[in-house]
């Protein structure tokens, strides 16, 4: 399992370099912003996109075919890219949580119940964008679950769209930290979970 992860560490650091670049762009934009949740929203998007774009590099390299001869079950294959997706949207959401903090508390708009509110948005946000689209990729591979990634990006318009429409009617303060969003963290977090099981179950039965 460390040697799948090294593998793909060593590929994003070479190929997925401009994501990094893209990211700061968006998250610079968002410091900039009166309350678009778009550019928040769109580099925990990027860094879902990580381990299809990933997994695009290995069959077009063969890896998929020659990783068979190698001591790897299908399992450590298939978690290796979720592993990889997981750290980076922690990493993620760490740097955003820091700069969003940052903004808020130099506006002197900072609110601990908004604060989360939003944090907890972009928890779900990120449990979903690989969820939804990796199950696909490994079932029919990159080319033909291509399209999952398509609908992910018009999730994310319409998740910030929502989201800044609430924002900027207050209903946050309708929302609480009653119970609803930390619940709707818990069943982006089962999605994933379920992502992975079913993504495993999917390239078992898959045909190299």
């Amino acid at each position: 399992m460390r040697g799948l992860l090294l593998k793909d560490w060593y590929m994003m650091r070479k190929y997925c370099r401009y994501y990094l670049f893209v990211s700061i762009g968006f998250i610079l934009l968002s410091m900039m912003s009166s309350g678009n949740m778009f550019f928040i929203f769109y580099p925990c998007v990027l860094c879902g996109m990580i381990p299809v774009n990933l997994l695009g590099y290995d069959e077009r390299s063969r890896w998929t075919e020659y990783v068979g001869t190698l001591p790897y079950t299908k399992t450590q294959i298939v978690s290796a890219k979720y592993l990889i997706g997981l750290f980076t949207q922690i990493a993620m959401l760490t740097v955003i949580c820091i700069t969003q903090g940052i903004k808020m508390g130099v506006e002197g708009t900072f609110v601990l119940k908004e604060f989360l509110v939003i944090m907890m948005l972009l928890l779900i946000m990120a449990s979903v964008t690989s969820s939804l689209t990796l199950p696909f990729i490994f079932k029919y591979g990159v080319e033909k679950g291509r399209g999952a990634y398509y609908v992910m990006i018009g999730v994310a318009c319409a998740g910030s769209i929502i989201a800044t429409t609430i924002f900027k009617e207050g209903l946050q303060n309708e929302i609480q930290l009653n119970g609803v969003l930390p619940i709707a963290c818990l069943i982006g977090i089962g999605i994933y979970v379920l992502s992975w099981y079913l993504s495993v179950a999917f390239y078992k039965k898959r045909e190299l």
